[in-house]
């Protein structure tokens, strides 16, 4: 049992070890497929979309191709991923004695991107018949030659691989010689004529031979070529070589003119049958003629022609050295060369796939492009180093095939920063003086909406004038968004939810493209003296994204309103008034006080009262600041006893609007004035007394107020922000004497503006310092005073 079990594990083993051998042979290349040479255009090498397991359907969208040079690749890829032969493929032309012909193409694609190898042996047909490069030889042989005197034929050639090539040679049925083949490994098999039975010049002056190369096909195919040999007299020693073997080492690319090596061989004959000459042997490939050339007196082998160690690493030349007798005689020795490889190739740098575009949210390991590396040299000149020479989010990684390497993102990419990258790959060989190449891929990095609008400003400030034309442009917002096409499209809109903002924004409207603001209505000072709302700029990218701006608008007072008289004002509605005055009054009586408000602020609230019209201008005079009506002098029994007195009160507005107002004088006797007087007594003291009262009350709260507005101004001052909720400050909000001011702030700057508010009940008279306080007509009751 216990031998049972190890035997068990022991032929376990060797399965194991012979499927990871096949494993390793087959790491090269993914598919294989194998086909004979001289097949047809258009014939199948065999269906890669079924052999790789993929999908049919999705083959055109992922750009199933073959990757191939700037030649006419020998195949070509369907749509339904069947690999059909594209052109005539001769084996000999493509691997001219190689034993196995193998020809890879990589097949690629995209979305994601994938690389097959695939490995096609090209197997060899019995096309070609062995031929020899003349249809007859000629042989000088001396008829001293002894019996096992060798010569050299020239062999056939057939460029099939090795099972059809020259397997066998025939020699016609002769008495005198008989055929040896001698096997040169890559040089095929050379015929060999042996000298059987010594020749008799006077029997035979000559023979002639045929000799028949067969190759290895079934049937075999073959060629003749006819041999004269002509017996000579007495020339009996070959030149002999001073060495048994000859071998040079030769650099690659070594310049025309080099000598290699020489050879030398001496002959023991006299005179002409002694002089040796040199030249290549008979069966010297014609390709080396191209490159080499022999000196016919000195035995130098000389470079001829450019020598590359990537074409062929060793060259074995045979050089023949030749009498000069009647009857020449020749002997050939091998001459080995040895090919030294120097760095002399740059590396190649092929891009087998290339995304020339990539999102700018894509993920550090992002493949970009495909590369793969080759170098022609050997040993360490053809290892081979890649690397990116500049500072970009991009980096080099190897593939698991050789020299393959994968172009990734290293870090995240920000389209708004650098929207383009030419990366710079760099192949450099280890050489002792190292080669290397460069190849540049320019990289787009596309838009993604990641960026939301911003606007220039925030929060935003507007003066508007009173009384605009509605429907007129305003202002205008305006916003920038870094990403580009739809995604930095912008369309404006008010925000409208929530009942604040509907109360404030029903009568504004905005260009969705440009971002003007329209009024649907024409503002009133006197009625809004400033609102606030808010606009969202909106991306077009998906998701959309958005950001919100505060608008602050500040309207400006106009002159629009005309000043209001308050007393004298008649029962029917007119600014006219009678007032009766004792006869003997002194001057400087206070006969009566104008009274009117004007709506506006600032200078064009401000009034100023003056007389039109007078009977007697030495009676009377008026207080162009406060309204009051004066006498100048004392009446006399000459002056009139009515006198009518007409009074303008206009505003300071760079328009200055106007009203009059017409006060009847009359001078009465003492004692009715007394009686008119007495019955106004009783009401006057009410009406004094309850002036009094709330006149206290307003100086109190003017105070409480005044100090408020000193204390947020000075805690506006230390703080300083640039944030404002608002940059409208709080109004003293005062009727009667006292000026009340509205304060704007825009950035750095401060503007005031600084005039009375008016009630109907009071109004501020710019005379004096501006801080009398007028009290409502005597005709109205106490419970219809404001007093602000």
């Amino acid at each position: 049992m216990a031998r049972r079990g190890c035997r068990g594990w022991l032929e376990l083993l060797v399965v194991l070890i012979v499927s990871l051998n096949a494993t390793f042979n087959l790491a090269s290349a993914q598919l294989r497929y194998s086909i004979p040479e001289e097949l047809t255009v258009g014939a199948v090498v065999g269906n890669m979309a079924k052999d790789l397991g993929l999908d049919l359907s999705a083959l055109s969208a992922r750009g199933f191709r073959i990757v191939s040079g700037s030649t006419e690749p020998p195949f070509q890829l369907s749509n339904d991923g069947i690999l059909h032969v594209n052109r005539k493929i001769d084996r000999e032309e493509i691997c001219e004695r190689i034993s196995t012909c193998i020809i890879n193409i990589k097949a690629v694609l995209e979305n994601p991107l994938e690389v097959h190898y695939v490995a096609i042996e090209v197997l060899d047909i019995n096309d070609h018949s062995p031929t020899f490069s003349e249809n007859e030889t000629l042989l000088q042989i001396s008829e001293s030659a002894l019996p096992g005197a060798r010569f050299q034929l020239q062999g056939a050639r057939d460029p099939d691989s090795d099972v059809y090539s020259i397997h066998l040679y025939k020699l016609s049925q002769n008495d005198h010689f008989r055929l040896e083949v001698k096997d040169r490994g890559e040089d095929g098999k050379i015929p060999v004529l042996y000298l059987h039975k010594p020749l008799d010049k006077e029997t035979a002056r000559s023979h002639r031979l045929l000799l028949t190369a067969f190759d290895g096909g079934k049937p075999a195919k073959s060629g003749t070529m006819g041999i004269i040999v002509n017996v000579l007299d007495v020339n009996d020693n070959m030149p002999v070589f001073a060495k048994d073997a000859y071998a040079a080492v030769l650099d690659e690319n070594s310049p025309i003119g080099t000598t290699i090596l020489q050879v030398n061989a001496t002959d023991l004959d006299d005179g002409s049958n002694g002089e040796v000459v040199y030249s290549f042997g008979d069966n010297v490939n014609k390709k080396l003629h191209k490159l080499f050339e022999v000196g016919v007196d000195t035995g130098e082998i000389i470079v001829k022609g450019l020598i590359d160690f990537e074409a062929k690493d060793r060259y074995e030349i045979d050089i023949k050295a030749s009498d000069k007798g009647p009857v020449p005689l020749a002997t050939e020795k091998s001459v080995i060369i040895t090919i030294v490889d120097l760095n002399d190739n740059a590396p190649e740098i092929e891009v087998t796939s290339f995304s020339s575009a990539i999102p700018e949210d894509s993920k550090p390991g992002t493949t970009v492009a495909l590369l793969s590396v080759n170098d022609k040299d050997s040993g360490v000149n053809g290892k081979v180093i890649c690397y990116i020479s500049e500072d970009v989010p991009f980096t080099l990684t190897p593939s698991v095939q050789d020299n393959m390497y994968s172009i990734v993102t290293k870090s995240l990419l920000d389209r708004e920063h650098q929207s383009k990258y030419d990366v710079t790959i760099i192949a450099r060989d280890a050489g002792e003086q190292p080669l290397s190449s460069h190849r540049t891929i320019s990289v787009t990095v596309s838009d993604m909406n990641d960026n939301s609008p911003e606007f220039s400003t925030n929060p935003y400030t507007f003066y508007v004038t009173e009384n605009n034309v509605a429907g007129a442009s305003l202002f205008s917002v305006s916003a920038h968004d870094c990403d580009e096409g739809d995604n930095a499209l912008i369309s404006y809109n008010i925000v409208r939810n929530g009942d604040e903002h509907k109360k404030r924004t029903p009568f504004l409207n905005i260009n969705n493209e440009n971002g003007d603001i329209l009024a649907l209505k024409s503002f009133d000072f006197e009625t809004l003296k400033t609102f606030q709302f808010q606009v969202v700029a909106s991306d077009s990218g998906t998701p959309s994204l958005s950001s919100n701006v505060t608008v602050n608008v500040f309207i400006l007072d106009q002159n629009d309103n005309a000043p209001v008289i308050l007393y004298p004002v008649s029962s029917n509605g007119s600014a006219e008034g009678v007032e009766e005055i004792p006869r003997n009054v002194n001057a400087g009586h206070l006969v009566t006080k104008v009274r009117a408000y004007d709506a506006d602020i600032g200078y064009n609230g401000w009034l100023l009262f003056s007389l039109q019209e007078v009977t007697d201008h030495s009676l009377f005079a008026l207080d162009r600041y406060t309204g009051q009506i004066r006498t100048l002098r004392s009446f006399t029994e000459t002056d009139e006893a009515e006198h009518k007195l007409l009074i303008l009160v206009k505003d300071n507005g760079n328009v200055s609007l106007s009203a009059t107002a017409t006060v009847i004088v009359k001078l009465v006797e003492p004692k009715e004035a007394f009686a008119a007087s007495d019955v106004k007594s009783a009401a006057k003291d009410d009406e004094e007394n309850n002036v009094t009262f709330y006149l206290m009350i307003t100086l109190g709260s003017v105070s409480v107020l005044f100090l408020i507005s000193i204390i947020v101004l000075i805690a506006m001052q230390c703080s300083k922000t640039t944030d404002y909720t608002s940059k409208y400050l709080q109004e003293t909000n005062y009727d009667g004497t006292l000026c009340h001011s509205i304060q704007y702030r825009s950035g750095d700057k401060r503007y005031m503006l600084v005039g009375p508010r008016m009630s109907i009940g009071s109004t501020i008279v710019p005379g004096s310092n501006a801080n009398t306080l007028v009290l409502p007509d005597r005709r109205r009751t106490s419970g219809e005073w404001t007093i602000s």
